[in-house]
């Protein structure tokens, strides 16, 4: 078994059409979306607080784990899901 590791940047919508992709794509065993483990610093009385370039798209953590001769095709539909919903992905070793 391979564990997959990434992070996805962008909208809701789009993280979920990613899970349904990933419980598709056959080998998988499972697919965890993982909780927000860094404390927001966002400060509420800085007067930056609610601007546009404080708004980026939401951080979701996610772990598949796959049979080891599928993960390349775990990896190429997540590529080709976050290219349809305009996600930004990021492959990691641990969170």
């Amino acid at each position: 078994m391979t564990m997959i590791r990434l992070r996805a940047t962008g909208t809701r919508t789009g993280f979920d059409a990613l899970v349904a992709a990933l419980h598709g794509v056959d080998g998988v065993e499972r697919v965890e979306e993982l909780a927000d483990l860094m404390p927001h610093m966002d400060d509420e009385d800085s007067s930056s607080a609610g601007l546009t370039d404080d708004r980026g798209g939401d951080l979701h953590a996610l772990e598949v784990e796959a049979a080891s001769p599928y993960a390349d095709t775990v990896r190429e539909t997540a590529d080709d899901i976050a290219a349809r919903y305009d996600l930004v992905l990021e492959f990691v070793d641990e969170f």
